[in-house]
């Protein structure tokens, strides 16, 4: 289906709602490809106590002191 939207002055467009419905979110990745843009529906998964590890906790790890960006990404690594 393809509708004409129109810019605002602020460079804002609307989505229709029919499309905004049948995608199920409000957030969109815009991307220009060869002066075209793809507008593609982003959706955000909801974190389960299985999809995600606690990698770093500045209290339990560090004395609430935090952490280097250089250790930090080395651990990241190590997880690979």
């Amino acid at each position: 289906m393809q509708t004409l939207v129109k810019a605002t002055t602020k460079g804002q467009i609307t989505l229709p709602a029919k499309w905004r419905k049948t995608v199920r979110t409000d957030r969109f990745i815009v991307e220009e490809r060869h002066g075209n843009l793809e507008i593609v529906p982003f959706h955000i998964k909801r974190a389960t106590k299985q999809s995600y590890e606690t990698v770093f906790n500045a209290e339990r790890d560090n004395k609430g002191k935090g952490i280097e960006a250089k250790k930090l990404l080395k651990v990241l690594k190590k997880l690979r």
